[in-house]
C-alpha cells in the first residue's frame, strides 16, 4: 500500500511540474515598467549606462525592481552594441534563466541573447559563470559576438578552446562569464586535478553553469566520461591478430548479437585463430592476454564501421558523435580497443595511457551550485532533467507564431524505394528554386545521397564528419535560392539559417519564402523524437513559411534494431508506398523503444557513477585541502615523528610543507587512478553478478564502498614510507630519484562507455532471439 501511495504521489508530482509554457501575466507589470524605462535609458550615455549596471551589484538578490533595471539596461546595450532590441519574450527567458530553469525557446527565437543577459544578471549578482556550448566554434563565437553587449553592462567576458594556452585559460575563467565547450570546461577540472601548486591551477570554485544547448549536453552526453590519461608502455594491438581476424566470416567464424553491440568466435573461428596463432589453446590461462587482443580485434572488425562509427582522415581514427554525427574531437575508445581499429586500419597507433582521472559530464555538471540552460527541444526531456538534475523546464511562447508545415511521415517498404522517392521529390522541387536541406543518419548515407543527387543532375553541398570545419558557413547559406544541403543529424546546430542565405538582402528573402521557404527533407527517424524535432526546427524561424517531411521504411535500422516484428499493413503501390496506419505505427513503436532503451541505459549509468562521484568528492576536497594548507605536513609529523624531526633540523618549515605536500600528493593521485582502474574491472564483468541473480548495483557498491574504505589512511602510510627514503633540496623533494614520477605526458580524451546492459535491453535481446526464432527457424 505504502508503494502504491508513493507512486500516486510520484505521479501527481510529474503531472503538477510538466512543461508547460510560461504564464505571462506575471511578466506583465514587469515588461511594461521596462517598456515605460526605455526612453529615458536611452539618453544614457556608454559611460552612464555602464555606471548604472555597475550599481546592481550593490543589491543583494535581483528583486522585481532591479530585474526591470537589468532588463531595460540590458535592451539598451544590445541595441547599441548589436542594432538588436531584444523582444519581450528574449526578457522573459533570461528571467527564466535567472530562476534555475532550463527554458525552451523555438529555433530563430534569440536564445544566445537571452542567455547573455541572463549570465550578466547573474554576473551583477558577484557571481561566476560558465556559458557551456556543444563545441569550441560556438563558444567562441557567441563569446566574441556578445561581447560589445557584456562590456556595456560592465561584466567581464572570456572564452577557452583547445588552443588556449594556460595563462589564456586562467585568465578566462577570472572573468565574469567564461564561454567554453562543455568538453573542454571538463577537461580543464581535470587537469587541475594533477597540479601540486595553487598557482597552476587555472579553474575557480565552480558556481552557476548556464547550459546552451541543453538537452543535448544534460542527456545525450551525459554518460560521456571525459578522460585524462598518462604515457605508459604498455603493447599496441598486434598487427598479426588484426589480419587474422580480417579473414574470418560473420556466420562461418563469428556471430553477432541482434543489437549488434556483442561479437563471439564460433568454434570453427577459434579452432582457425588458434592454428594461425602457432596452435596455442586460446583459452588457456597462459594466452589471456592474447585473447584479450583478438576480442578487440573482433570487436573493430564486426562491429565498428567505417564512415559510420568513425573516419579516417589525416592518417588517424575520428569518431563520429552518435548525435550529432559530426567528429568527436578528442574522443577515443579505450586503449585496447582504440589500437585495434588502427591496426585494421593499417595506421600507425597512437600513444597509449592509463587513466589518471576521469569525470562524467553529469558528475561535471554536479559540481555547480546553481544550473540553468536553453535550447529548442527541452519539453521532451523535461522528466529527465526532473530526474537526474532537479530542473525544471519553461516553455517560452514564441515572438511571432511558426507557420512551418510538417507533412505526415512517407513510408516506404525497402530502403531502395525509399531513396528513389526521396530523389525524385528533390529533384522535382529544386527546379522551382525552394531550398532543401536533407537530414542523414551518418556519413556514409550523406555521401550515398549526394551520389544519388549527382546522378539525377542536382548539386549538392554535403556538410558531414569529413568536413565539420566549414559547417556553420555551409549550414548558414542552406536558405539560399536553388540551395541544396545534405547534412548528417545535427551539422551546424546552433547556426541561424536565414531565408535567402547568410548575405541575402530583404528581397532575396521574400523571394525565397514565397517559394515555401526552407524544405527540410530527413531520410529516416532518429532514434529519439527529439532529434526529429530539431532538426524540423531549422525551418520555419521567427514566423517564416517551412516545411518538413521524413521519408522512412520499415527496413530502416531503426526499426530493424528496435521493431524487428514490423510487417507490412497493406500492399505497397507500384513505387513501394505504405500508406496504411499499421507501417506508420511500427515506426512510431521503434522510436519509442529505442527512446526508453537510451532512458534506461542513461539511469542505470547514473546509479553506477553516482557512488563514484561522491568518493571522487571526497578525495578532491582532501586534495584542495593538501595543496592549500600544511594538512599534509601535520600528518607526516604525526605518522613518521623521528623522521620529520630529523628533517626539519636540517631544513626550513617552508620546504618541509612542500616536501610534504609533494610526496601526499604523488601518493593520493596514484592511488585515487588506481582506484579507477579497480572501479573499471569491476564495471567490466559486473553482469557476471546478473547472471549468479545477485543485484549487480548492490554488488558493485559493495565493492566499490570496501575498496575506497582504506584509501586514505593507505595514502598516509605511503607518503610515511616515502618520506624515509626520498632526497630533499632547498626545491623540495626529488620523487624522480625515489621512483615516485608522473607520467612524462598527459592527454584527455571523451570516451562513450556503456558497460551496463539494463533490463530492458537483455528483455528485449530475449524477444529479439524468439522472433528471429520463429522467423528463421533457427
Amino acid at each position: 500500500m505504502a508503494a502504491f501511495l508513493t507512486r500516486v504521489k510520484s505521479g501527481f508530482q510529474r503531472l503538477l511540474e510538466r512543461p508547460s509554457t510560461v504564464d505571462l501575466k506575471k511578466y506583465k507589470d514587469l515588461l511594461t515598467s521596462v517598456q515605460w524605462r526605455e526612453e529615458k535609458v536611452a539618453d544614457l550615455s556608454d559611460e552612464e549606462l555602464t555606471a548604472a549596471a555597475t550599481a546592481l551589484r550593490e543589491r543583494k538578490a535581483l528583486d522585481q525592481q532591479a530585474q526591470v533595471e537589468l532588463c531595460v539596461l540590458g535592451r539598451e546595450a544590445a541595441r547599441r552594441a548589436l542594432e538588436q532590441r531584444p523582444y519581450d519574450m528574449q526578457l522573459v527567458g533570461a528571467l527564466e534563466l535567472l530562476q534555475g530553469r532550463v527554458v525552451e525557446m523555438g529555433t530563430g527565437e534569440g536564445k544566445t541573447l537571452a542567455g547573455a543577459l541572463a549570465a550578466a544578471g547573474y554576473a551583477v549578482q558577484g557571481r561566476s559563470v560558465h556559458v557551456m556550448s556543444v563545441n569550441d566554434y560556438l563558444a567562441r563565437r557567441d563569446a566574441e559576438w556578445m561581447r560589445p553587449v557584456y562590456e556595456l553592462l560592465g561584466v567581464s567576458v572570456g572564452w577557452v578552446d583547445q588552443e588556449s594556452s594556460p595563462e589564456e585559460r586562467r585568465a578566462a575563467y577570472a572573468c565574469d562569464v567564461t564561454y567554453g565547450a562543455v568538453s573542454e570546461i571538463g577537461f580543464d577540472v581535470l587537469r587541475d586535478r594533477l597540479c601540486t601548486s595553487v598557482a597552476d591551477l587555472v579553474h575557480r570554485e565552480p558556481d552557476v553553469a548556464l547550459i546552451d544547448e541543453a538537452d543535448s549536453v544534460l542527456v545525450d552526453e551525459a554518460r560521456v566520461p571525459l578522460v585524462m590519461a598518462g604515457s605508459t608502455d604498455d603493447a599496441q594491438a598486434d598487427p598479426e591478430v588484426a589480419a587474422i581476424v580480417r579473414t574470418l566470416r560473420p556466420g562461418q567464424h563469428y556471430e553477432r548479437d541482434e543489437d549488434n553491440r556483442n561479437a563471439w568466435l564460433t568454434s570453427r573461428g577459434a579452432k582457425l585463430v588458434e592454428k594461425a596463432l602457432g596452435d596455442i589453446d586460446l583459452y588457456s590461462g597462459d594466452h589471456s592476454d592474447r585473447l584479450a587482443a583478438v576480442n578487440a580485434a573482433l570487436h573493430a572488425q564486426a562491429l565498428l564501421t567505417r564512415d559510420v562509427d568513425y573516419i579516417v582522415r589525416d592518417g588517424k581514427v575520428h569518431l563520429i558523435n552518435t548525435s550529432r554525427g559530426r567528429i568527436a574531437l578528442l574522443q577515443r575508445w579505450p586503449d585496447g580497443l582504440q589500437a585495434a581499429v588502427e591496426a585494421k586500419e593499417r595506421l600507425k597507433p597512437t600513444e597509449s595511457g592509463e587513466v589518471l582521472d576521469s569525470i562524467s559530464v553529469q558528475g561535471l555538471i554536479g559540481r555547480y551550485r546553481r544550473v540553468c540552460g536553453m535550447t529548442g527541444t527541452a519539453q521532451a526531456v523535461a522528466e529527465q532533467l526532473r530526474e537526474f538534475y532537479d530542473l525544471k523546464v519553461s516553455v517560452i511562447p514564441p515572438n511571432k507564431p511558426c507557420v512551418r508545415v510538417d507533412a505526415p511521415d512517407r513510408v516506404f517498404a525497402t530502403v531502395e524505394q525509399k531513396e528513389a522517392a526521396l530523389i525524385a521529390e528533390i529533384v522535382e522541387t529544386h527546379e522551382t528554386g525552394r531550398p532543401i536541406l536533407v537530414g542523414t543518419l551518418d556519413v556514409a548515407e550523406s555521401e550515398r545521397i549526394a551520389s544519388l543527387l549527382a546522378e539525377a543532375g542536382v548539386t549538392a553541398v554535403v556538410l558531414n564528419a569529413k568536413n565539420d570545419a566549414e559547417e556553420a558557413a555551409i549550414v548558414a547559406d542552406a536558405g539560399a535560392h536553388a540551395a541544396v544541403t545534405v547534412s548528417t543529424q545535427m551539422a551546424g546546430r546552433g547556426t541561424d539559417i536565414r531565408l535567402g542565405g547568410a548575405g541575402g538582402s530583404e528581397a532575396d528573402h521574400d523571394k525565397v519564402a514565397e517559394l515555401g521557404g526552407l524544405y527540410v527533407m530527413s531520410c529516416g527517424h532518429y532514434g529519439s523524437s527529439r532529434l526529429d524535432n530539431q532538426l524540423r526546427g531549422r525551418s520555419g524561424r521567427q514566423g517564416d513559411p517551412g516545411g518538413s517531411v521524413v521519408y522512412c521504411s520499415l527496413a530502416d535500422e531503426l526499426v530493424v534494431q528496435f521493431a524487428p516484428e514490423a510487417t507490412a499493413g497493406s500492399e505497397p503501390d507500384d513505387d513501394g508506398r505504405l500508406e496504411d496506419s499499421t507501417s506508420a505505427r511500427f515506426i512510431e513503436h521503434a522510436q519509442k523503444v529505442a527512446e526508453g532503451v537510451n532512458l534506461d541505459i542513461h539511469r542505470n549509468t547514473w546509479r553506477y557513477t553516482r557512488l563514484v562521484e561522491r568518493q571522487r568528492g571526497l578525495v578532491l576536497a582532501y586534495r584542495d585541502d593538501v595543496l592549500r594548507t600544511d594538512l599534509a605536513a601535520k600528518q607526516l609529523a604525526e605518522q613518521a615523528p623521528d623522521r620529520w624531526a630529523e628533517l626539519v633540523e636540517e631544513h626550513t618549515a617552508e620546504v618541509m610543507e612542500k616536501v610534504a605536500r609533494q610526496i601526499t600528493l604523488h601518493h593520493l593521485d596514484q592511488r585515487w587512478s588506481q582506484h579507477l582502474a579497480f572501479l573499471g574491472d569491476v564495471r567490466e564483468t559486473i553482469h557476471l553478478r546478473a547472471l549468479a541473480r545477485e543485484t549487480p548495483i548492490d554488488e558493485f557498491h559493495r565493492v566499490a564502498i570496501g575498496e575506497f574504505r582504506g584509501i586514505m589512511k593507505e595514502i598516509s602510510t605511503l607518503a610515511a614510507e616515502s618520506l624515509e627514503s626520498v632526497s630533499i633540496t632547498e626545491d623540495g623533494a626529488d620523487l624522480a630519484a625515489a621512483g615516485l614520477s608522473r607520467p612524462t605526458s598527459t592527454w584527455t580524451y571523451m570516451v562513450h562507455d556503456n558497460p551496463f546492459d539494463s533490463e530492458a535491453e537483455q528483455a528485449l535481446q530475449r524477444v529479439r532471439a524468439s522472433i528471429r526464432k520463429v522467423k528463421t527457424g533457427r
